[in-house]
């Protein structure tokens, strides 16, 4: 049986000159999420994060944006973790995939960092890869040397265009994602997202 969801984090930089980068996609996301819920993020100093909290009857949720730079965002999540004791299946890490076209969005389960600084330092912080996670595509400047700059640089109009609409569908089926339904919610959107 799934476990909730019981905490949401969205991978990003502070900062107004990182807001609008490829790489706070999932700053995006989170951001997205809590107007959606009605919720304002406010600034919590003893998990270095801006957090929101959604609860009814059913959902009992943190949104997390750590504001710790990318490459430390594991400390803001094993604090949680800690404080809230919570399981590492009851946690969502979502963050740029630059493997993934514009705009397309995948769920996964484990597995390892790919390249990502974020996630590869909450691995390190948890030592436990198998959180969930939820890619979304930005795509690939097809040089490996550009994708540094890739990242940290805003994406087009159109490609924003791109990455909102796919954030929006998963804005969609939020009782699933809350409900932990992963595996359905791969099996859903990964098939309607096949990688070109």
């Amino acid at each position: 049986m799934s476990k909730k969801i019981k905490l949401v984090i969205g991978l990003g930089n502070p900062g107004n000159e990182h807001a609008a980068t490829r790489h706070n996609v999932g700053f995006w996301f989170v951001d997205a999420l809590a107007e959606k819920l009605s919720l304002k993020f406010s600034q919590d100093k003893k998990f270095q994060s801006d957090l929101c909290h959604y609860k009814n009857d059913n959902n009992d949720c943190w949104i997390c944006k750590p504001m710790t730079y990318m490459n430390e965002s594991g400390s803001s999540v094993q604090a949680l973790v800690n404080f809230y004791k919570l399981d590492v299946d009851q946690i969502l890490v979502v963050h740029d995939e630059i493997d993934l076209n514009i705009g397309n969005i995948r769920f996964k389960i484990g597995g390892g960092h790919g390249g990502n600084n974020g996630v590869r330092d909450i691995i390190n912080k948890l030592g436990n890869s198998d959180f969930n996670r939820l890619r979304i595509g930005i795509g690939h400047p097809g040089d490996a040397k550009k994708v540094t700059s890739y990242v940290l640089s805003k994406p087009t109009n159109e490609d924003k265009t791109d990455i909102m609409v796919g954030i929006n569908s998963i804005l969609d089926n939020l009782d699933n994602l809350f409900a932990g339904q992963i595996k359905e919610l791969m099996n859903q959107n990964n098939k309607r997202n096949k990688v070109s």
